[in-house]
């Protein structure tokens, strides 16, 4: 990141679960408008994880005057990472969200509000014009809760909402999609069929779950991105207006720019994801097809090395998923004495398939 001078103060952000997400919300419409201080989102109900994050963050102490919003990085291992988004990308994002979408509406925040996506849901609602709708996620996702939210946006109840909004939208992860389908009420099924777009991501979805979605009627749109893209940047597969994506020849890894990026890492300020001027180098691996779109096919640093061959054990799970019988899936590597690690994959079925018939499955799928 080039020099800029670093006067802004960065300040907690406590963000509560439930309906009292309200509070936050006009901390984040002043910040919307590249107005107060910088904000670092922590979980109020998380002692721990908000002191890993204002140790490894530093709030009190100035940061970058561009820098309107540190977001932790989803890695699960280790120090988090904050990446440092501006208001312009936020806005940057929101907005080419709307116009992929089919323009703003209002939101319902189904997602805890600490992260990017659940962020992103407050964010392009309140950018529009309209409080998001809460579904309270305290104590786990629960489908039924989903025709209330429904006919709150339709009447444009909810403090500080004001007016109807003509579109509205959610965002899940595959767990919540699959939760309504399987276990939700005809009224949940409708409730979700009736939002304009539904954004699925933080995970794969297995082809089975998005085909039950389009018999139900629920658009669903993949999406793909991280905290340091603003959110979600690729939209099944295509780039949003403005984002760029290359693979390079090495080893497939995925590269990414735009104006939704952020300005690098509080915490690591000279991380080699962000060396190259203008773009970040994600850790996943992708291919372009003919058509332009992106496919991701998992993470390089959760490669196997298999008889002197790498494997993503993501491609072996997307290929599990598309059987049948197959509900979800894990991958992992144990030694092997003989090809040094050996892929074993854990299923969860909805039906018999016998161990020899996934295997040859699999090979179908990717010969």
């Amino acid at each position: 990141m080039a020099d800029s001078p670093a006067t802004r103060e960065l300040r907690t952000l406590p963000v509560p679960g439930g309906p009292a997400v309200a509070e936050i919300f006009p901390a984040l419409e002043e910040m919307l408008t590249d107005r107060g201080p910088a904000l670092l989102p922590v979980p109020a109900d998380d002692p721990a994880r908000t002191r890993i994050l204002v140790d490894s963050q530093r709030p009190g102490e100035p940061i970058d005057d561009r820098v309107a919003l540190v977001v932790s990085t989803s890695g699960s291992t280790g120090t988090p990472k904050g990446a440092m988004l501006s208001a312009e990308a936020l806005a940057a994002s929101a907005a080419a969200t709307d116009t992929v979408l089919g323009g703003p509406g209002r939101w319902l925040l189904a997602l805890p509000a600490h992260h990017i996506a659940g962020l992103q849901v407050i964010l392009r609602s309140l950018r529009a014009g309209h409080e998001p709708v809460v579904v309270d996620v305290t104590h786990g996702f629960d489908p039924e809760t989903l025709p209330t939210a429904v006919d709150a946006w339709r009447a444009g109840t909810g403090a500080g909402s004001g007016r109807a909004a003509d579109r509205a939208y959610t965002s899940l992860v595959p767990g919540q999609l699959a939760k309504v389908l399987d276990e939700g009420s005809p009224a949940a099924v409708d409730a979700l069929a009736a939002l304009d777009a539904v954004l699925l991501g933080g995970a794969a979805a297995a082809p089975e779950l998005l085909a039950r979605a389009a018999d139900a009627g629920v658009r669903v749109v993949r999406t793909y991105g991280m905290s340091e893209t603003a959110g979600g940047c690729v939209y099944d597969g295509a780039p949003l207006p403005g984002v760029r994506v290359e693979v390079d020849d090495d080893e497939g890894r995925v590269w990414l720019a735009g104006p939704q990026l952020a300005e690098g890492y509080r915490n690591a300020p000279d991380h080699p994801a962000f060396a190259r001027a203008g773009w970040f180098r994600t850790d996943d691996a992708g291919q372009i097809g003919p058509d332009g779109r992106l496919r991701v096919l998992g993470r390089l640093d959760e490669a196997l090395s298999v008889g002197g061959l790498t494997l993503l054990p993501q491609t072996v799970e997307d290929a599990l998923r598309r059987h049948p019988a197959v509900v979800d899936v894990v991958v992992v590597g144990i030694p092997d004495a003989r090809l040094g690690t050996r892929p074993v994959a854990a299923v969860t079925l909805r039906a018999t398939a016998t161990a020899d018939e996934l295997r040859r499955h699999v090979t179908g799928v990717l010969g």
